[in-house]
Order: structure tokens, then C-alpha cells, then sequence
């Protein structure tokens, strides 16, 4: 099956400071791939360095079939990236920041964001600085949609939200898979992992494990979030 995403050997070091080790990774077409790790074991790194956002030490990544570096801006127009933190203008309106985001992209987006915007409940006509943490969440996830991108990488986008809106942000992600999207979910909610991944791997100081299935067992899975003193 073709990989829409492929990473060999990724290291990133800040210093003293701990990045990622050579972590390799694939991710098929029509996956919902879980990735999973506690804060700093390097999964933002990861992601950042995905979308070329991040200089690598060393490595190589692949996404859609093009270099990360060399085709970044190419890669970005068909990847809706949604990070872990909502941050648009206060003054601005719901409608103009998705308008905003749609335009970024040469794109006329109004359809699929009005569908969007019904499906989670998007109050379009108040302003940013109106809105509660999952509100703002909502609205990133429209911006992250509303092209209809062959990719998704969502940073934890079910915090904040309850739990009527992440069904239903679930429910939007089978629909786009099945017409042949693909999906990474990072994540601190092995739940979220377990009922609607496909695929998983856990990072840890750095360094990445996949997993044999997605039936995760709590304890094993919080082993990964202690010191070695603690395993």
C-alpha cells in the first residue's frame, strides 16, 4: 500500500536540550494513525518537522510522495495541519479568520466551511475573543478541513472540546478517510487511540515504538510516562 508518509532516520538536536533519535516511520493511504507520548518525548518535533516547518540534523521524510524540505510549500497545500494551540486575531470574526485561511491558499472553501461550521456548531458571527478554548479549537479544525486535504495532522484537537463535539469531529474524519484522506492524531487520550485508530506509536525521550495494534492496555501505556527509575 502506498505511504503517504515515510520517515527514515530523523534526528533533530537542540543542545543539551533532547530532540528525537532516529526515528523512522511509515504511514499508509487511508490510515488514522495515533501518535501517542507524553509532553516533550518529541512529537511536536516530529510533526514540525514534517511540514518543514523544523531543520533536521539528519534523515530523510516523505509526505504525498515529495521531500519535506525541498517541497515544503507544495506539501502544505495538501496537508491540513491543526496545532495544539488555537491563536488568531481577538478582533477578527469566526467568518474572517475561516475566510482568512481559505484565502491563504487561493481557495474557495465557502461550502465545505459552511458544512463544517453546521456540523460542530460554529457560531461564524462572533469574534475570537469572544469564544471559549473549545470554541477556538472548533474553528481551527474547520480551517484545517475546509480544503479537503489529502493529509490531516491534528495536534490534541478534542481538548476542550465535549464530548457531542469530539463525536462528532470523529464521525468528520471517517467521512474524509473513506473518501481517501489520510489521518495522524496526536494525542495524550489513549481512549481517542483505541476506538478510532487504525495504527499507533508511542514516542519516548526522543525515540519512537510502534505498536503491534491499537488495543492499548492502560498499564502498559503509562509505563511509558515514567522515569526509567520508575519501569
Amino acid at each position: 500500500m502506498e505511504n503517504v508518509i515515510k520517515i527514515r532516520g530523523l534526528t533533530k538536536n537542540y543542545g543539551k536540550n533532547r530532540g528525537v533519535i532516529d526515528v523512522n516511520l511509515d504511514v499508509a493511504k487511508g490510515d488514522v494513525f495515533g501518535f501517542l507520548g507524553p509532553n516533550g518525548a518529541g512529537k511536536s518535533t516530529t510533526i514540525r518537522s514534517m511540514l518543514g516547518f523544523l531543520r533536521f540534523d539528519e534523515g530523510s521524510i516523505s509526505i504525498l510522495g515529495m521531500d519535506s524540505v525541498r517541497d515544503h510549500e507544495k506539501i502544505l497545500r495538501d496537508v491540513g495541519y491543526m496545532p495544539s494551540e488555537a491563536w488568531f486575531y481577538d478582533t477578527m470574526r469566526v467568518s474572517e479568520v475561516i475566510k482568512y485561511a481559505a484565502d491563504v491558499r487561493g481557495l474557495d472553501c465557502a461550502q465545505e466551511a459552511a458544512k463544517l461550521c453546521e456540523r460542530l456548531k460554529v457560531d461564524t458571527h462572533k469574534k475570537i475573543k469572544e469564544l471559549s478554548l473549545g470554541n477556538r479549537k472548533k474553528v481551527s479544525i474547520v480551517c484545517a478541513m475546509q480544503h479537503r486535504p489529502k493529509l490531516f495532522i491534528f495536534d490534541e484537537p478534542t481538548s476542550g472540546l465535549d464530548p457531542l463535539m469530539q463525536r462528532n469531529f470523529f464521525n468528520l474524519i471517517d467521512e474524509y478517510v473513506r473518501d481517501g484522506a489520510t489521518c495522524v492524531l496526536s494525542t495524550h487520550v489513549l481512549s481517542e487511540v483505541n476506538r478510532y485508530c487504525r495504527h499507533a506509536a508511542i514516542m519516548r525521550d526522543g525515540r519512537l515504538m510502534m505498536l503491534e495494534d491499537t488495543n492499548i492496555d492502560e498499564d502498559a501505556f503509562l509505563k511509558y510516562y515514567m522515569d526509567e527509575e520508575e519501569m
